[in-house]
């Protein structure tokens, strides 16, 4: 067996995967090769659990923690590591949460959980440079309407059918335990981005929320304001660009006539260690 080759295999038996072809090649020094081999089992699980549950402690409020190290056990076998930084590791847990059955009576817990990873991921996104808004102020209206502006990088935008940001503020480890939200209440639509080092989210309306979903996903400002305006016909631009500015969150700007960036504020852009 090559050393590549034993290195998969032990780390698909760590993850529970099977034994056979590693436990031969496990110094016992003293102990049962399978049970050293469960106790750096236990070791990994343990550690991943504790990972997901720091990115999601909501959702371990909301669940119990016995029941999410249950949960997390199923997950980590169903979606291992895929490199050595654990504030990246979980991404994928709001969606097998949505698919768990033992989950199903809580409709809401997969939204929820996808709100706190936008919050890890935009409290350990890039750092980026705000555009300066005279860069803009220079430009024609029809010139504006054909950029593509290129947003922070911790921005996420999530949209529920459930009341998922007073469900968060209700089950924060200091909030008000005589908290009660109606689920009732309607849903949300959200923006989440780290502003200095905090990470801040906020409700926005339907217009400004579409705005910044075509913009998010490279669309023309032009396009962004179309659709903005199909969900809230009341929907101001100005305004909405101002907020964006006021935020910091246009970090950058493109033509869309041309293909090299033009007023590209995005510098000194640097990427947080494990």
């Amino acid at each position: 067996m090559s050393p590549r080759e034993l290195e998969d295999h032990f780390a698909a038996a760590l993850l529970g995967g099977p034994e056979a072809t590693i436990v031969p090649d496990i110094e016992g020094d003293g102990l049962d090769p399978a049970a050293r081999l469960a106790i750096y089992r236990h070791h990994v699980f343990a550690a991943l659990t504790e990972a997901l549950a720091a990115t999601y402690p909501v959702v371990v409020r909301l669940v119990d923690r016995r029941f999410f190290a249950y949960a997390a056990d199923r997950f980590i076998r169903r979606h291992p590591p895929a490199g050595p930084c654990l504030f990246e590791y979980g991404e994928e847990l709001p969606d097998f949460l949505a698919g768990f059955p033992a989950c199903r009576h809580l409709a809401y817990l997969s939204d929820v959980a996808r709100l706190e990873w936008a919050m890890n991921r935009a409290l350990h996104a890039e750092d980026a440079v705000p555009l300066d808004p005279r860069w803009l102020a220079a430009l024609s209206a029809e010139e504006i309407g054909r950029l593509a502006l290129g947003l922070h990088p911790s921005l996420s935008l999530i949209q529920s059918p459930w009341p998922v940001d007073r469900i968060w503020e209700a089950n924060r480890p200091d909030a008000d335990p005589d908290t009660t939200v109606d689920l009732d209440e309607g849903g949300a639509s959200l923006q989440i981005f780290r502003r200095d080092d905090d990470v801040v989210f906020r409700r926005v309306a339907p217009g400004s929320f579409a705005f910044r979903r075509v913009l998010a996903s490279g669309g023309e400002l032009g396009d962004a304001v179309e659709a903005a305006r199909a969900a809230d016909p009341a929907f101001d631009p100005t305004a909405a660009l101002r907020d964006l500015l006021d935020d910091g969150l246009i970090v950058g700007a493109r033509s869309a006539a041309t293909t090299p960036a033009v007023g590209s504020a995005r510098a000194d852009v640097t990427r947080p260690a494990c």
